[in-house]
């Protein structure tokens, strides 16, 4: 194992280079893959981008991967708990003693490409190298991996994947990506390079049609959730959902995904459509549905309304813009019967806070704002000023501290229902920042 210290120097060193920072510079990268002997070209990839489901999605497709014998690599992003979580080889977190070798040996070259710059490499960047080269290094036979944000000028849009995955695409990072879902979609169909396989998620109008356009311009094949691809069936089950799927290759039944909502179900389509089409199944032969099973079986999906205490029930949920705040709220309404609900939320100023609380407002009953670590992060009194003009003033507390807002959510939750609590719940909402905060305190 490598020293706990070492590991918190290295852990540091990248900090410094801006956690939020961007830095939309292919070239940079590109010149520091060259000197590394271009890592990413040493296995094939599996490319998401998409607005939402996208971290979801991609450990789908990790874990049917693994299911079929096969080692993965897989790089998401933003992290949780540590930056480990964004480099998985076989659906694990690379350990502190690989990371620190691997930063070791890609930091040098990085400062080489410091030096010719006029800006440095991004946090972001220097993890994607990382983690092309750890991937190389294992090595794997696929890499799964998620775009940091957009995608045609995402760090990650190196490598040229011979599978590119859409997930569903709405209004969101518009002062990096444009105002409109065409803008968004374009940049978001960057990832789409010459002859690649393109399955995307259900999509509005204006998204699809760049998309579209963009296939054409690659001579990539597209499938479409909805025409070579989709959810038949589902059904609420204990812990999960019990769904009928079909495939590119054929339909699989009685499918068992243990995450909550209609959206994860869509997840779950497209990520076996992607692994279908790297798998080469298709209209002629379907994949084994043991296999499939087995690999549905096993996901998990940590902060996408992950239950992480009982008695309340409390539920983590990393939902930020009004796309994903939607899905949420439909899987509560179906999923589980709150007699109270109280959410905690915090959010990153940039984001769209208001249409968020209007879509949360019908299903909750109190709201605690507070304010999550980013330094991005809205004040939780500007967040309370807008939460008042959606909810009953009454219903609103703000509570600056993650933990004392977590504990007065217990407490509003557990008011009036006479001991009674298998219908009481917390949700804690509004950002992965937010989630990552509550889930260290509660995770211990």
């Amino acid at each position: 194992m490598a020293d706990r210290a070492e590991f918190d120097r290295v852990d540091a060193e990248l900090l410094q280079r801006g956690f939020t920072r961007m830095a939309f510079d292919l070239g940079k990268i590109e010149q520091l893959l060259d000197l590394l002997g271009s890592p990413q070209r040493a296995y094939p990839a599996i490319h998401l981008t998409g607005t939402n489901g996208k971290t979801s999605t991609a450990r789908m497709i990790d874990s049917l991967l693994r299911a079929h014998g096969l080692h993965t690599g897989r790089y998401t992003s933003p992290h949780l708990e540590t930056v480990r979580e964004r480099i998985s080889l076989d659906g694990e977190p690379v350990d502190e003693r690989r990371f620190v070798q691997i930063y070791r040996e890609v930091a040098p070259v990085a400062g080489l490409v410091d030096q010719r710059s006029a800006e440095p490499l991004s946090y972001f960047d220097l993890t994607t190298a990382m983690a092309f080269a750890t991937f190389a290094d294992a090595p794997v036979d696929v890499a799964v991996v998620e775009v940091g944000l957009g995608g045609e000028e995402d760090a990650t849009n190196v490598l040229h994947a011979g599978v590119c995955v859409i997930t569903p695409i709405g209004l969101d990072h518009t002062e990096w990506l444009g105002d409109t879902l065409a803008d968004i979609a374009w940049a978001k169909a960057g990832i789409i390079h010459k002859e690649a396989t393109v399955v995307v998620a259900a999509q509005d109008e204006e998204a699809a049609r760049p998309i579209l356009e963009r296939c054409a311009q690659m001579g990539a094949t597209i499938a479409r959730e909805g025409s070579e691809f989709g959810v038949l069936r589902r059904a609420v089950a204990v812990g999960g959902q019990l769904l009928t799927l079909q495939g590119l290759g054929g339909v699989y039944e009685e499918v068992f995904v243990p995450l909550h909502g209609a959206h994860q179900a869509q997840n779950a389509a497209v990520a076996l459509a992607a692994v279908e089409a790297f798998l080469g199944a298709g209209t002629s032969r379907a994949l084994d549905a043991d296999v499939v099973r087995e690999g549905f079986a096993g996901v998990s999906s940590p902060g996408r309304l992950e239950r992480v205490r009982t008695a309340p029930t409390i539920l983590l949920d990393a939902a930020h813009n009004p796309h994903g705040m939607a899905a949420t709220v439909a899987a509560l309404e179906e999923e589980f019967a709150f007699n109270r609900l109280v959410a905690v939320v915090a959010m990153l100023a940039d984001k769209d806070v208001r249409h968020v609380l209007e879509l949360l407002e019908p299903v909750v009953d109190a709201l605690v704002v507070t304010r999550n670590s980013s330094s991005r992060a809205m004040p939780a009194r500007e967040l309370a000023a807008i939460a008042t003009e959606i909810f009953r003033e009454e219903a609103v507390r703000v509570v600056p501290s993650m933990p004392d807002a977590i504990e007065a959510a217990v407490e509003l939750a557990e008011s009036d229902v006479a001991g009674e609590l298998s219908g009481v719940g917390v949700l804690i909402t509004g950002s992965v920042y937010t989630v990552a905060d509550a889930r260290r305190l509660l995770k211990r």
